[in-house]
């Protein structure tokens, strides 16, 4: 045990509800950002875009939440392939999730349309979301 630092059992948990906290406002900047977006004035792309970004954003803190031991990019990589599935599955079409597509609930969480773009939006969103997890971790440190 010699040269080895003492396990700090409450850092994974701090984590994790400081990324808890971050999901609801995550969340609201989102939503109004879809909702307030256009009647701003903002860009048809900032606000398409923006909410997808967003929407990544939230997985990558969800991730860390339910798995707060993974590192910062395996909980990325793990967002990124939720991410892409989801995108993926907007090629799918079944009666039962058309209708659940058609839902605001469903359009918020599985989206409508497929689109190449979201994947980069998302791509964006999760780097956005380590970036923000990284600063987060230094100003805790220091």
């Amino acid at each position: 045990m010699h040269g080895t630092q003492p396990v700090n059992s409450t850092a994974p948990l701090r984590t994790s509800l400081i990324r808890a906290a971050l999901v609801p406002v995550v969340i609201a900047c989102g939503l109004s950002l879809r909702w307030y977006g256009f009647p701003l004035g903002l860009p048809a792309f900032v606000v398409k875009y923006g909410g997808s970004l967003l929407w990544a954003t939230m997985v990558f803190l969800l991730v860390g939440v339910l798995l707060p031991r993974l590192t910062r990019m395996q909980i990325a990589a793990i967002a990124m392939a939720i991410a892409v599935v989801v995108e993926f599955s907007r090629l799918v079409h079944t009666p039962w999730l058309d209708a659940f597509r058609l839902t605001t609930t469903g359009a918020l969480l599985l989206g409508r349309i497929f689109s190449l773009w979201n994947l980069m939006a998302y791509a964006v969103g999760i780097a956005l979301a380590v970036w923000l997890d990284r600063l987060g971790q230094i100003r805790r440190v220091g």
